[in-house]
């Protein structure tokens, strides 16, 4: 069983993940006194935990030396699960890229043995990056779909048949370490408040706009996750009225015309109904399968009608955003995934629809801005989730 002390020691490394403290920093983190605090980091700085690394500011006098977390002292696999795709990486604690990101084939609505070739890429991974298994806080995975991290379980995609196993178990059962599993949303902005824009921010809104929505919700400093772990399903908010069936089985949801997917839908039912386009360059096969980024390429090269496509699902979009700001009156809203980077071609019409549909004093505060992370996001957010996991657990005593 953990000693007191131990407890302590862990707490501290969990308040050096991020970014290098001061005994002052750790003290007030902690809520211990200077002394127990000096002790504890040199015990920490003798086992070679911990480093010293650079000052920081002071207002006047000596300035204080930092410590943070020596590289190299824990790992986790991040696998990224999209709905055609699949990225792994593996990382230590300082979110070096131990082996970088590897992007793989895999259908999530189609492959029968996912969680077996989830397996097989994984060991070929580990195997490539050659570190001390004791060193390997465990597998992180980042998936769509309703996610409840707490029991373990997709409602969604790779639903488990067993009802004695959580789909955390299997996985747990297959890896033989423990693996963490949290909706690709809350990856994402779980990325944005540790790396991202919504760094030192308390009230913030992710929305993340791939083949479908997500909305991440920052509040008070805190991710919030709901009951269930199924908060911020704003892409399957009802908005039309006897609209086209969503996957979820309901009609008119926001997510059948303001996503991805949506975007893909208009884009072919625009070109086969003989609109003029860059995009009838298309083969019947490519147009089958097209993809976000060829629209806006399209737009980039000054294409009418992508253009307007593009804006008219940024339009959709800020109506159902205007929602969630009167709801939650944000300082931030983060936009991030495919559709985001479309930018201005987005952004522009979101404003404007905001601009109607939401009160003045509630919005003239938030902020839109497109996230600056990129395609590491996920990779990062679930990474550091583990990490965050897996320090919490040596704090329990687990």
């Amino acid at each position: 069983m953990n000693t007191k002390k131990s407890l302590l020691k862990h707490k501290l490394l969990k308040g050096l993940l991020y970014d290098g403290k001061s005994i002052a920093d750790l003290c007030l983190y902690a809520g211990i006194s200077i002394p127990t605090c000096l002790a504890l980091v040199n015990e920490l700085l003798d086992s070679g935990v911990v480093i010293k690394n650079g000052q920081g500011h002071s207002a006047g006098g000596r300035k204080p030396d930092l410590y943070t977390l020596a590289p190299h002292q824990f790992f986790v696999l991040s696998i990224e699960m999209e709905r055609y795709q699949t990225k792994m990486a593996i990382l230590d604690n300082h979110f070096n890229y131990i082996v970088p990101i590897q992007t793989y084939q895999l259908n999530l609505e189609k492959e029968s043995q996912p969680i077996s070739l989830l397996h097989n890429l994984a060991v070929k991974l580990v195997e490539q990056a050659n570190i001390d298994m004791d060193k390997f806080a465990g597998t992180g995975i980042s998936m769509p779909g309703l996610v409840n991290s707490k029991q373990g379980s997709n409602h969604t995609f790779i639903i488990s048949t067993n009802r004695l196993h959580s789909l955390k178990k299997e996985l747990e059962n297959t890896f033989k370490k423990p693996v963490h599993i949290q909706n690709d949303v809350k990856c994402y902005a779980w990325a944005e408040k540790h790396f991202g824009l919504a760094k030192d921010k308390n009230d913030v809104l992710v929305l993340l706009m791939d083949w479908g929505i997500g909305l991440g919700i920052i509040m008070d400093g805190e991710l919030r996750s709901g009951a269930s772990g199924f908060s911020g399903e704003i892409g399957h908010m009802p908005f039309i009225d006897e609209g086209n069936l969503c996957y979820c089985g309901k009609r008119g949801c926001l997510e059948t015309v303001a996503s991805g997917i949506a975007l893909a839908q208009m884009a072919k039912a625009g070109i086969q109904s003989g609109q003029y386009s860059l995009l009838n360059k298309l083969s019947d096969s490519e147009l089958d399968k097209i993809e976000p980024h060829v629209v806006i390429d399209a737009a980039n090269q000054g294409d009418q009608y992508a253009i307007k496509i593009l804006a008219d699902v940024g339009a959709k979009m800020g109506k159902g955003i205007a929602i969630v700001i009167q709801l939650f009156n944000p300082e931030l809203i983060i936009l991030g995934g495919k559709m985001a980077e479309a930018n201005q071609y987005i952004t522009i019409p979101m404003q404007q629809a905001i601009n109607t549909y939401c009160m003045t004093q509630i919005r003239e505060n938030a902020h839109i801005k497109v996230s600056e992370l990129g395609n590491d996001a996920h990779i990062l957010g679930v990474a550091s989730s583990v990490f965050n996991n897996y320090l919490d657990e040596q704090q329990d005593g687990h």
